[in-house]
Parts: C-alpha cells; sequence; structure tokens
C-alpha cells in the first residue's frame, strides 16, 4: 500500500492533472445525470411526507366521529336509564305513606328529568360536531385524492428518468472510482474539497481565452506560460480551481458549465 501512494506522488505533474481532469470529466457527467432529475426526488419525498400527514389526520377525524356516535348512544342509553326510573319513582309514589317519603321520590323524579334534559343538549351538540368532522373528513379526503395523484405522476416522472439514466450513472460512478484509484489521496482530496464548494461541480478547468474556465477572471500571461509548462499544480488565484491546460487534455475537451 505505501508502494503504491508513492507511486503516484512520483507521477509527472501533466499525468496528475491529466487523470484529475478525466476524473471530472466523469464526475460533471454524473452531476449533468443528476440534474437532469432535478428537485424530483425532494417533491417526491415531500409529497410522501404531506400524504401520511393527511392520513394521520383523516384517521384522527374518523377516530373523533366515532367516539361522537359512542358519546350519542351513550347519552341515549343515559335517558332510557332516566326514563326506566321516572316510571319506577312515579310508581313508587302512589305506595308512600307519608309526605317525606313521596318529596324525596319528586326530587329524584326532578333529577331524572334533569338528566334527560342535559343529556338531549349534549346528543344535539354531538350531532353539530359531527356534522362538522363530517364536512373536515370529506375535504381531507379530497385533499389526500389529490396529493395521492399528484405523487403518483411525480414518482411515474422519477421512475422514468431514473430507468433512462441509472445504467449510464452506474457506469459513470464506476469510472469515477477507477480514475481515483489512479490519484494520491493529498490530490484527490483537494479535488473534492473544491469541487464540493463549487456552484458547478468543478473543481479542474481549463484556461479558455486567456481566463479560468471555472469563474472566467482574466489569467497573467506568465501564469498562464506555468499553465502551460505542466510542471507544477497551478489553481486559480480567483476561485481555488484547479488549471490546466486544453491541449494537454485535448482542445476537443470542454467543461459543462
Amino acid at each position: 500500500m505505501a508502494k503504491e501512494k508513492t507511486d503516484k506522488a512520483d507521477l509527472a505533474v501533466d499525468i496528475k492533472l491529466t487523470a484529475l481532469y478525466t476524473l471530472q470529466i466523469v464526475d460533471s457527467e454524473i452531476d449533468r445525470i443528476r440534474t437532469v432529475r432535478g428537485e424530483l426526488p425532494l417533491e417526491v419525498r415531500d409529497l410522501e411526507d404531506v400524504v401520511a400527514g393527511l392520513e394521520t389526520r383523516l384517521n384522527n377525524f374518523k377516530d373523533e366521529l366515532k367516539a361522537l356516535e359512542t358519546s350519542i348512544s351513550d347519552k341515549k342509553n343515559v335517558m332510557k336509564e332516566a326514563a326506566s326510573s321516572i316510571k319506577k319513582y312515579e310508581s313508587q309514589q302512589n305506595k308512600v305513606r307519608n309526605n317525606r317519603e313521596y318529596d324525596s321520590l319528586t326530587k329524584e323524579i326532578e333529577f331524572q328529568n334533569l338528566e334527560i334534559q342535559l343529556s338531549d343538549k349534549r346528543i344535539k351538540e354531538f350531532k353539530v360536531l359531527i356534522i362538522t368532522k363530517t364536512e373536515m373528513v370529506e375535504k381531507a379526503e379530497e385533499e389526500l385524492k389529490e396529493k395521492k395523484k399528484d405523487l403518483k405522476i411525480k414518482k411515474n416522472e422519477l421512475e422514468e428518468i431514473i430507468a433512462e439514466t441509472e445504467k449510464e450513472e452506474e457506469a459513470l460512478i464506476k469510472r469515477s472510482k477507477t480514475s481515483e484509484k489512479s490519484i494520491e489521496d493529498r490530490l484527490l482530496n483537494a479535488y473534492k474539497r473544491i469541487r464540493l464548494n463549487a456552484r458547478n461541480g468543478l473543481a479542474v478547468v481549463t484556461v479558455q481565452r486567456d481566463a479560468c474556465g471555472g469563474c472566467f477572471n482574466k489569467i497573467p500571461p506568465q501564469r498562464q506560460l506555468d499553465i502551460k509548462a505542466s510542471k507544477k499544480i497551478i489553481v486559480c488565484e480567483h476561485c481555488g480551481r484547479i488549471l490546466v491546460d486544453p491541449t494537454l487534455v485535448g482542445a476537443e475537451v470542454q467543461e459543462r458549465t
């Protein structure tokens, strides 16, 4: 392993620059493919989150509706029990032996009538809530339906793009990994760092019309001669990108800006 690292470091600068630029071309192709996908993966994930949230909200509404229906049923049972108690107490009033017992039963009957009134009031309130919740369920179901439709369309778009580019991307990633193996760690790390911070992912660029092919700032004539000589690694004074001479890598090869 140590010998392999030494061999990479001992390579001529022009060979190192060619290897770096070759890696840049491959990585730029990978960037292009991923740019074609655009924001679709993020849009799909966002829509999936929205759908999940709507499903949870819809289930909560339905649970609340069930709870309201149960509450109405419970109140109706209370009313039935109260009515039954009233009949029982009225029957007992006909058999009382004194006014105290009669008054006591009368209070029980009043209490049961109050229970019926309160239960009836609560039932009416629950029914109003059911109407409101039902409208909310219908609205949530409609919104969920629309979002699921949007999600299906976005997923289909993403799957089509992935199907078209997946094999090409896999081949390019394999080429990128192979190219990285021929570059010493120090240079590779610098390349990755510059690429990560670069607006368009370009870490290695050629000199174009006396200017940096990345930031387009002018390069002094003496510095251009040094770049053309390919005797050392030279970076742009303005953007920090690694500069190479077009003739070194082939004038027909152009960066993707």
